[in-house]
């Protein structure tokens, strides 16, 4: 009867270890799946923090105005560079009523962040509110400028624009060359004309006759593309 006993207070010990032994194991086991979790989740964040940026700074054109942001064509871009398995993040830095002069008030804070390629779409209000010529371009000088003091290594695009002809030929004549003259100058990538194929076109914009369509900022997209494409590779 005793031996039975201790057999059984053998058992039951046996049982409890086991058991122990179990709950341990499970509890090693959900750790372990926790960390590589947690692994898993900060590889995923570092890479998306070290994704190269594609910063676009421009005015309402570029913000989308009249649209939902995803269908303004930076939205779109990223779209592309996505279905091309490429890592990189493309950041709308486009603000409505935008001019250059504020434009360059706003590049501090723009540039908080690194940004490894700026697309700079500035200049269409200027040259709707008769700015100064001098002043448009002294001011892109400017961006173009403290750009590369804030990131040497940045690759600039110019985005061209026109202007109707209401504030006289000469003005208009110099307003467009101004963007061509520019690249030149400083080594700039440049897009023609933005607004190629969409400008003028009622059907692509919106009834303020300035801002394009979802379909028109489709055409935009296209037009960025263009010339982003040789410097995302």
């Amino acid at each position: 009867m005793k031996i039975t006993n201790i057999n059984s207070l053998i058992a039951a010990i046996f049982c409890l270890v086991f058991l122990n032994s179990c709950k341990n194991e499970e509890k090693q086991s959900t750790s372990a799946s926790e960390e590589n979790t947690a692994e898993a989740k900060t590889s995923k964040e570092n890479k998306t923090k070290e994704a190269p940026v594609v910063l676009f700074f421009g005015t309402s054109l570029t913000a989308g105005l009249g649209l939902d942001t995803t269908e303004a064509y930076p939205a779109l871009i990223q779209k592309k560079i996505d279905s091309m398995g490429m890592d990189y993040s493309v950041v709308n830095a486009g603000l409505s009523g935008e001019t250059t002069a504020s434009g360059l008030n706003r590049l501090d804070w723009v540039f908080k962040q690194n940004v490894d390629i700026l697309v700079i779409e500035l200049g269409a209000n200027d040259g709707l509110r008769g700015v100064s010529l001098d002043e448009t371009r002294q001011n892109l000088e400017q961006i173009i400028e403290k750009a590369r003091t804030k990131n040497p290594e940045v690759k600039i695009i110019l985005a061209g624009m026109q202007i109707p002809p209401n504030m006289g030929e000469a003005y208009t004549s110099e307003f467009r060359s101004l963007f061509p003259n520019l690249a030149k100058e400083y080594d700039l990538k440049l897009i023609p004309f933005l607004l190629e194929g969409v400008a003028g076109e009622p059907g692509l914009n919106q009834q303020d006759g300035i801002h394009p369509t979802a379909e028109g900022q489709q055409i935009l997209a296209n037009n960025v593309w263009e010339i982003l494409k040789d410097e995302v590779q």
